[in-house]
Formats: C-alpha cells, sequence, structure tokens
C-alpha cells in the first residue's frame, strides 16, 4: 500500500498495473499488464485478467473465470458469479469472456451450471446497465444488450444481435445473427436472423434492414431477405413448413443470407417466432 501525502490513500503503480490500495485480489489471481484496478474492486480465485482490462471500481470478478484483453468493465459489475441453476451441485464451473467487451454498472454475468460447458461471451460487446446473461448462455460478437435486457439459461446469441431495454429471453432460445429484439418483448421461441422481432405476444415484424444496411449488406442480399420474409412471416395462409418450401424453391434460396435463415429455422428445436 502507498500513502499520499495527507494521508490519503492512492494508487499502487507496478511495471504492469495500476491498482488502488482498496482492491481486494486473491494471489491465485492472475492480472495482465497495464491493466488498471479501480477502488473497491475484488477479484477472486482462478481469474485470469486480460492486457489492458480496466476495472473502474466496486466490480467483482469471481472465478474460474478466463477475460481476454481489453475489456472495460464500470461500478458494480458482477462478473463470474456462481450459477443459478438449482441443477448445480459444486463442481468446478467457468466463465470464458473473449476481447473488447464493455460491461456498464450493475451488469451481471454467470458461470456454467456443468464443467464441460463454459458461459462463453465473445468479443466487442456491450452490456448496458442491469443487463444479465445467466448460465450455460453463449453470446457471439457485437452484440448489444440494453439497459435491462436478460438472458437466461443456456441462450444463444449469434453475432450482431441487439436485445433491446427490458427484453427477457426465456432458457433455450437462440437469436440469429443481425436480429433486433424490441423492448420489453418477451421470446419464448427463437428469433431467426436478420429479422425484427418485437412485441407481446413476440411477432416477426420486418426485415431488420437498416440494421444490415449499416453493416454494409448489399442490395441483392436485402431483395434476397425481403422475398424470404414474406414467403415465411407474411403468407399467413402458409404455415412455417409451407412457407420454408416455398422459400427453398425459389431463387432467392440460393443466397448465402437466405441458406442461413433456412438453415436457422430448420435447427430449430424451440420453434420460431412468427
Amino acid at each position: 500500500m502507498i500513502v499520499a501525502e495527507g494521508g490519503e490513500l492512492s494508487y499502487v503503480t507496478t511495471l504492469t498495473a495500476v491498482i488502488h490500495p482498496t482492491a481486494i485480489i486473491s494471489p491465485k489471481a492472475e492480472i495482465g499488464a497495464d491493466v488498471t484496478i479501480g477502488p473497491f474492486c475484488v477479484i477472486g480465485d482462478h481469474v485470469v485478467l486480460g492486457a489492458s482490462c480496466v476495472l473502474h471500481s466496486h466490480v467483482v470478478i469471481e472465478g474460474p473465470c478466463r477475460i481476454g484483453p481489453n475489456n472495460e468493465f464500470f461500478p458494480f459489475a458482477a462478473i463470474g458469479g456462481k450459477t443459478q441453476d438449482l441443477k448445480y451441485v459444486g463442481e468446478p464451473t467457468h466463465l470464458v469472456i473473449g476481447s473488447g467487451n464493455v460491461f456498464r454498472e450493475n451488469t451481471t454475468i454467470h458461470r456454467g451450471t456443468h464443467e464441460e460447458i463454459p458461459t462463453r461471451i465473445g468479443s466487442h460487446n456491450l452490456f448496458l446497465c442491469y443487463s444479465h446473461v445467466a448460465h450455460d448462455c453463449q453470446v457471439g460478437d457485437h452484440v448489444i444488450l440494453s439497459n435491462n435486457g436478460t438472458l437466461a439459461g443456456h441462450v444463444e446469441v449469434e453475432d450482431h444481435v441487439i436485445v433491446s431495454g427490458f427484453g427477457g429471453v426465456h432458457q433455450f432460445c437462440r437469436l440469429g445473427q443481425h436480429s433486433i429484439v424490441g423492448g420489453c418483448t418477451k421470446i419464448i421461441q427463437d428469433v431467426p436472423p436478420f429479422m425484427i422481432v418485437d412485441g407481446n405476444p413476440a411477432a416477426t415484424r420486418g426485415l431488420n434492414q437498416v440494421g444490415l444496411q449499416r453493416r454494409g449488406f448489399d442490395e441483392e442480399a436485402i431483395k434476397a431477405l425481403k422475398s424470404g420474409y414474406k414467403k415465411l412471416f407474411l403468407k399467413k395462409e402458409l404455415n412455417l413448413a409451407a412457407g420454408l418450401s416455398s422459400l427453398k424453391a425459389s431463387s432467392a434460396a440460393n443466397h448465402p443470407q437466405c441458406k442461413a435463415l433456412i438453415e436457422f429455422i430448420e435447427q430449430s428445436k424451440r420453434g420460431v417466432t412468427r
């Protein structure tokens, strides 16, 4: 501990990290180079914290947990806590986090329930205030969970998904790539990729065209996906199986994004939000 003039505590600066003296760090934790750890943070056993991570203050990280470089944690984020799954019997379970993520105030991320399957967070994601990722979730890259966005256990979230404020996702659901979930929406079935899902009960409202354009999808891709949307979700006289057959028989089915949409629906176990 270093005490500055006037008796006030100051940061401890080493060659590889800047650590506030009120922080509590387990001797069993591994701290990477150029890490900044603010006041009253707690880092538990078996936490591996990658280079250049920033913990602002009052952050709690429990292990076993492996965190990549350049992640930023805001006050009262609780990362790597024990699963809330009642099937958990105390075995060592894990959380794995990639790089470049931002965890805003009061975010909670839990470890997996079983040793073989960690909760996994990809890279370059943004978790806003009070967002929650439960046990065994698998989250891709460039995902945004807005304030109070909540993922129940075993949820799979593909790349470039947005869950708007107070959106809640039921356990074992999948959220397809480049989809967006509207505010206060209750998700109990899979969210098809490239689509907007909104309302209670949730329904697929349209193609996420603005999001796709912002991410550089060309007009050909958007046109093919519009055709897919119409066949699958607009023709009320067709059930999903009939709509899927109609799409697969069309020229749009040859487009890579439509192929991904078809494959997602065919692999769905909970059914797809229509």
